[in-house]
């Protein structure tokens, strides 16, 4: 970023993001007393609650996915459910349904009675076990933050968070999420096995038995008070045009794919993928103390940004193509400035 630019930012939002900095670091440092590795997991997961997006996890059962959830919703202090996803759930079972009840007077009359989705952190547990129809039922909550129940449009308390998981080896009896849907989710972490110390440890606590107590770093008002900062983070002109570029690589027809995104990929990513490269730039940005983008921040996201958004031709899947791959070589190929 040119010198000039950073001069011209105001002290006030300097302070701003050494507050942010402060405090993003703190919460992240406490869900790792809970959470064993998975660095970069628990960075995606918390930078997503701060652009206001939600998380999909792919990773084998036994993780710590559910214990994630729960850690963030107490260094968070935000209200917590989980939802497990089978074949026979219902939209009715997420977002709630009506039934009749009798006032004061003894009067039939309709309540609406709430469902799991009515929280500020939401596990979706396997949620490609669920029929389309019932997976649909996310997406008005995902996007505009609102469920719509005969006509009647009820808001979710702020912030709203859906974190959905998926295991990535049995896919026997699955549903593979719409694009639709995927592109809702800001970010797909892969979350990989642990390694033999991190698996010692968690071992170690399980025998042990040794509880372990976190600290409340933020709360609703808080978060909501830290994301209003984002929109104050300086975007020069070059950085939002190389996102521009970047999600154009993605796509096959454009002058910036590579020879192997046009032999692989059926299908780019979406605009919301440039929007969600800035929006994670902006949040790394100032959990490092700055109050301007540059192209690290860009690049660092690119991957959970990206490989869930670009579709694989039947080349691509006849190969067994990695999708966060050609991400790679998208990132490699193109150039900062032009």
């Amino acid at each position: 970023m040119p010198e000039s630019t950073t001069e011209s930012v105001p002290q006030e939002l300097l302070d701003e993001a050494k507050d942010f900095q402060t405090t993003f670091q703190k919460a992240r440092e406490e869900v790792s007393r809970v959470i064993v590795g998975q660095e970069n997991v628990i960075e995606g997961v918390l930078t997503a609650i701060f652009c206001g997006g939600n998380v999909l996890l792919e990773g084998v059962p036994g993780l710590g996915k559910t214990e994630l959830v729960k850690a963030l919703s107490n260094v968070l202090e935000l209200n917590f459910n989980r939802i497990q996803f089978t074949p026979d759930l219902m939209p009715a079972d997420i977002i709630g349904t009506k039934i009749m009840s009798t006032n004061e007077k003894g009067q039939y009359q309709f309540e609406f009675r709430k469902g799991p989705i009515f929280t500020q952190l939401l596990l979706a547990d396997e949620i490609n076990r669920a029929s389309p129809k019932t997976q649909s039922a996310l997406l008005e909550s995902m996007q505009e933050g609102s469920v719509t129940n005969d006509g009647k449009i009820h808001q979710l308390k702020q912030p709203f968070f859906v974190m959905a998981t998926q295991n990535p080896i049995e896919q026997e009896g699955t549903y593979p999420l719409p694009e639709a849907q995927l592109d809702r989710f800001i970010f797909k972490l892969e979350v990989p096995f642990l390694s033999q110390d991190e698996l010692n440890e968690v071992v170690s606590r399980t025998i042990l038995k040794k509880p372990v107590e976190v600290q409340k770093i933020l709360d609703g008002d808080r978060i909501l008070e830290l994301r209003s900062v984002l929109g104050k983070v300086v975007v020069a002109e070059s950085i939002r045009d190389y996102a521009v570029r970047l999600v154009l690589s993605t796509h096959p027809g454009t002058d910036f794919a590579n020879e192997d995104v046009r032999q692989f990929i059926r299908w780019g990513a979406s605009p919301r993928a440039a929007q969600a490269l800035i929006r994670a730039g902006r949040v790394r940005a100032l959990s490092e103390g700055r109050a301007h983008i540059s192209y690290s921040d860009i690049r660092h996201f690119a991957v959970p940004v990206l490989q869930h958004r670009m579709l694989l031709n039947y080349d691509g899947q006849a190969e067994n193509i990695s999708v966060s791959f050609l991400v790679d070589q998208c990132i490699k190929n193109l150039k900062e400035e032009i």
